[in-house]
């Protein structure tokens, strides 16, 4: 105990004597704390707001007219991909595929009587040319009257989630006005627009996730799906990205997202600085740099790329590695100042004293 307050005393001793030596110059100087300018390594990331939609949100229609039969179809409720959500009364086309079919039947027949004897050179080319003409158009009616058939059942186009109805049994729909709207839930979409700057660099692009404030502590990866030609009429492109859903979480279409890009370095030589080193004036980011011939600061504008999670502040322009900032008093400096740098402390100061 005596020896800790035998060190705390020789340290104010020391501290007072320092100032009277400063005082007696007659030249005010400050001590400052410095570090030095090292190169940044890594990736960079850049942060844009973003929406969680659906991947699929459509509106369903029959392709043909006619009163509804069934909806079992019901709001909210999921569907897989194939299952009846809706049903035209079909009778007038089972009616009309019937007779369709035996007038197929019945010039197919006749048509294949006549190729055979146009093959035996039996008939003239004219009559062969009729039979395969009246064979094709019946054979095209045909078919589309059993398409119109199947198509009086509405087939969910894949599992989803029935999200409006239009319509309900015993109405009469028209072919292609929407009936019932789903929404795809086996992965969503978040869509962000990007300025030009970052246009320019997507070949740099490494890394998409997003991060909702409703789950703290969560990151959901990204997959790019897209990154559209041109711009829109704010000047920004849009960006279309994948999210699958987590089983751990219940995200839904709506939700708001901050998306993270992780990027590379385009060659540039970054560096990097403490945050504390950073100060602003007249607009500009600025640091002081500390000069070891003349024991002096000297005023540098800096441009700044990104503020990292570590305190760190990677710059783009203004700095050389080696170099060495204040990080501490910033704001008492001025130009040419004479300074003294803080001394490391040795391993072996207990408490921090001297």
């Amino acid at each position: 105990m005596v020896n800790h307050y035998f060190l705390c005393l020789m340290g104010i001793a020391l501290f007072f004597s320092a100032c009277r030596s400063s005082e007696s110059t007659g030249k005010q100087v400050m001590i400052v704390k410095a570090e030095v300018v090292r190169s940044h390594q890594g990736e960079l990331q850049i942060t844009y707001p973003g929406r969680i939609k659906a991947a699929a949100d459509v509106d369903l229609a029959f392709r043909v007219a006619g009163p509804i039969l069934r909806m079992p179809a019901e709001i909210g409720r999921f569907v897989r991909k194939g299952t009846v959500l809706a049903e035209i009364d079909p009778r007038d086309y089972e009616i009309q595929l019937k007779a369709t079919e035996a007038e197929y039947n019945q010039i197919k027949a006749e048509a294949e009587r006549v190729i055979e004897l146009y093959n035996r050179k039996s008939v003239p080319v004219n009559d062969y040319d009729k039979a395969v003409s009246g064979l094709q158009q019946i054979s095209a009616k045909y078919a589309a009257h059993t398409n119109a058939l199947r198509d009086t059942r509405l087939l969910a186009p894949f599992d989803g989630y029935i999200q409006k109805k239009y319509f309900d049994a015993n109405e009469t729909v028209a072919a292609g006005i929407p009936v019932i709207s789903m929404i795809n839930t086996n992965y969503f979409e978040v869509e962000i627009d990007i300025p030009s700057v970052d246009y320019v660099r997507q070949n740099l692009f490494r890394k998409f996730s997003c991060v909702a404030d409703v789950f703290p502590g969560e990151t959901f990866p990204l997959e790019l799906i897209d990154i559209a030609k041109k711009a829109n009429l704010n000047q920004l492109y849009r960006v279309r990205l994948r999210l699958k859903p987590d089983t751990r979480v219940a995200l839904a279409a709506g939700m708001s997202v901050n998306v993270v890009i992780d990027y590379g370095v385009d060659g540039t030589s970054l560096m990097e600085v403490p945050l504390e080193a950073i100060f602003e004036e007249k607009g500009n980011s600025a640091v002081w740099i500390y000069r070891p011939e003349t024991k002096s600061v000297e005023r540098r504008n800096v441009q700044i790329r990104q503020i990292l999670k570590n305190g760190k502040v990677v710059i783009d322009k203004g700095l050389d590695e080696g170099e060495m900032v204040v990080t501490a008093g910033v704001h008492k400096l001025k130009e040419g100042m004479k300074v003294e740098l803080l001394k490391p402390v040795p391993a072996t100061n207990i408490g921090g004293l001297l």
